[in-house]
């Protein structure tokens, strides 16, 4: 049998542990029960995007190898701007897909367009700026810079995003992903960026988190009427 005063040790520690780790223990519990009872699409803002959002067909289009600055394509994707196509090649330059002319950047009224053909249309537009920085605790962070927020009509602060460069719809945010991004900081713990899952901080709390469950177990074992009744028979 483990001695009496050992036993006290293990009680103080599993104590002391419990009450440090308690906090960020309910943390985990919270956010979990949010992401579980919370549907993913909706925090996407699927429910904000227009369902039947359709490009336009185009015809008469140049060959994208024949335009002026004669550059080697290693990549190529077709833009609908405002009902314009544009050729957006290796990923740096924005071209008239019918007449060969680089474009520097997508002003407002064309990414106002490519929100209106991305986002419900009883959406009403209450704003639009350009940002060309975000911090690491940006809704937007990680995505192409510059960037024009337009911003809705809306109870739960409605926003998108469409790229200055190419003129692509980005992505969307309200007020509940917002909530979610809060909560997933405080579940991995990652004060920073909060999208690294392998943080100092998150792995002490865990490794501490393990400490106090297997001395609860401990404490069961060596305080158990049961297991002493069976160490005195054998």
């Amino acid at each position: 049998m483990v001695k009496r005063q050992t036993a006290l040790k293990i009680r103080k520690m599993h104590r002391y542990l419990g009450v440090f780790l308690g906090i960020q223990f309910l943390i985990w519990t919270i956010s979990g029960m949010y992401f579980s009872w919370t549907d993913i699409d909706e925090i996407h803002g699927d429910q904000f995007k227009n369902p039947v959002a359709k490009l336009s067909l185009f015809d008469n289009l140049i060959s994208p190898t024949i335009f002026k600055h004669n550059t080697k394509i290693t990549s190529l994707e077709l833009r609908d701007i405002a009902g314009k196509p544009y050729y957006w090649i290796n990923k740096e330059n924005l071209v008239n897909a019918k007449t060969g002319e680089i474009k520097k950047e997508v002003s407002a009224k064309e990414a106002l367009a490519v929100a209106g053909q991305n986002m419900l249309p009883e959406l009403k537009v209450k704003g639009i700026e350009k940002i060309a920085e975000v911090g690491n605790h940006h809704e937007y962070r990680g995505r192409p810079l510059p960037v024009y927020v337009i911003s809705y009509d809306s109870q739960i602060d409605i926003k998108s995003y469409v790229s200055i460069a190419d003129g692509s719809f980005q992505t969307l945010r309200h007020r509940n992903w917002r909530w979610f991004d809060f909560l997933w900081m405080t579940h991995t713990m990652d004060y920073q960026g909060r999208d690294n899952f392998n943080t100092i901080v998150l792995r002490v709390f865990s490794l501490l988190g393990l400490i106090t469950v297997l001395s609860g177990f401990m404490l069961w074992y060596i305080s158990s009427p049961t297991i002493r009744k069976i160490n005195k028979k054998n």
